[in-house]
């Protein structure tokens, strides 16, 4: 008896645990076929079942494509449709005699409830409408950013591969203004030492004439009479016949170049935008019939970049800038046509920041050193006395460029907040211009941004001072 109990109480709990263990399995929809006529078309979902129940027996069923929808019967009067791949087919329902009951549509579709599903726990907040079309899905509404756009258009596709209809937008802002600063400083320095010993006159049966160093000359029979370079000083003794002429040269120069430009572009996200200061060079160029045509080849500050908001205020950037510059010194002439080279620093990079965010591009620097030393051979190694038989020149000329990028998200405004340069400025009466010379007249809005730029004061000194 004990036994008997033991045994029962075991096969109880065997199937309490099997029970928990087994999936749980969602019911099946049911459609019902009432009067040989289906009461609407049948939608499965995919990889999901629905029973149809007919109220009269059926002795035979067909479906067309059995790819689309497998199916079989519980009963005469029930059957198990199981969905299998997206799209359309029909059932067919026959009776007694082969007598045709009812056509069924069947119309399966991806699975949406388990899509909407997912697509709420990875983009929550996010306000995307789910609909299906044939065998896609339509994806609508408003998303935040073109990321969160992506990953639903990716999660989509999970569910109807080459099936997914976009129609959301992106809202928030959505267009970009890139605030660029060229800044280029070119900095030079050279120092030059020269010396150059003659001598000059008559005696010995002849006339003598020694020249040394790097600079000589003879004119009207005086010593380095032709020597006009700067810096230079020229000095002499005679003794008798003889001229003694001694010229000595230093010269040292200094230049600095500061170039800069400093502008402002808006663009769609996704869209490229471009800018050119400077101009176009006419460069003749000769097809393969040998006729000489002219193309136009832009120099000057370049800058093009496509601006991605890729998540709220997180910017992609592809960037390309350079800088470039006639260069006469390297130039070409053939055939009558003189054409001058070109001297360009360039640069590209994609880089990702936030909102307001810098970014510079820096150590564009060209640094070129020219050490020369001159001198006659074997005298200019004598101590001393050598020194006047040497030359020597040093030159040095660097060159650095920096680029600095910031980002700003930005949204259209009313005209009458903007300014212009001309806000402040107005032609002058006839009185004026007669009578007290004036160029131009005061005034111009009163309100506003504009009104802000006509108080500005521009008298008395203004502009760059420069202190050493």
């Amino acid at each position: 008896m004990k036994y008997d109990k033991f045994l029962k109480a075991a096969i109880a709990g065997l199937t309490l645990s099997l029970t928990a263990a087994a999936p749980t399995i969602a019911p099946a929809e049911t459609l019902r076929v009432l009067r040989g006529a289906a009461s609407s078309a049948l939608s499965v979902p995919m990889s999901r079942a629905v029973v149809v129940e007919s109220d009269v027996p059926f002795t035979e069923l067909s479906i067309a494509n059995p790819g689309i929808a497998d199916i079989s019967s519980l009963s005469d009067r029930t059957i198990y449709v199981l969905g299998k791949e997206p799209g359309r087919t029909t059932l067919t329902l026959l009776g007694e005699n082969g007598r045709l009951i009812t056509n069924v549509e069947i119309h399966v579709s991806p699975d949406m409830a388990e899509f909407k599903e997912r697509l709420t726990q990875i983009l929550p907040g996010e306000n995307i409408e789910v609909r299906t079309a044939n065998d896609g899905i339509v994806l609508s509404g408003t998303v935040s950013s073109i990321a969160r756009l992506d990953r639903a258009l990716d999660l989509a596709a999970r569910y109807a591969p080459d099936r997914v209809s976009n129609l959301m937008t992106v809202g928030g802002t959505q267009q970009v203004m890139l605030k660029v600063r060229f800044a280029e400083m070119q900095r030079s320095v050279s120092k030059a030492l020269s010396t150059s010993l003659s001598f000059n006159g008559t005696g010995f049966n002849g006339d003598v004439d020694v020249t040394g160093g790097t600079q000589s000359g003879l004119f009207g029979g005086t010593p380095f009479a032709d020597a006009d370079s700067t810096g230079a000083t020229l000095f002499g003794f005679g003794a008798g016949g003889l001229e003694v002429g001694i010229l000595l040269e230093a010269l040292e120069t200094r230049g600095v170049v500061r170039s800069l430009a400093e502008p402002n572009l808006t663009a769609l996200s996704g869209q490229e935008a471009t800018f050119l200061a400077g101009g176009e060079y006419p460069v003749p160029v000769s097809n393969e019939d040998d006729v000489i045509t002219v193309e136009y080849r832009p120099f000057g500050v370049e800058l093009s970049f496509i601006p991605r908001v890729v998540d709220q205020d997180i910017i992609n950037l592809e960037l390309s800038a350079a800088v470039s510059a006639i260069d006469p010194s390297n130039g070409f002439t053939s055939g009558g046509f003189s054409i001058d080279a070109f001297t360009r620093r360039e640069t590209s990079t994609t880089v990702e920041m936030r909102d307001g965010e810098s970014f510079a591009i820096a150590g564009l620097l060209s640094d070129d050193f020219t050490d020369l030393n001159g001198q006659v051979p074997w005298i200019g190694d004598i101590p001393v006395l050598g020194a006047l038989f040497r030359s020597a020149e040093y030159s040095r000329n660097q060159t650095e460029l920096v680029i600095i990028v910031t980002p700003h998200l930005v949204s259209p405004t009313r005209g009458e907040a903007l300014a212009l340069p001309t806000d402040r400025v107005r032609p002058p009466t006839e009185q004026g211009l007669f009578l007290f010379g004036q160029v131009a007249s005061e005034g111009g809005p009163t309100s506003g941004a504009a009104g802000e730029v006509a108080r500005q004061d521009f008298s008395g000194s203004y502009g760059y001072v420069l202190d050493e």
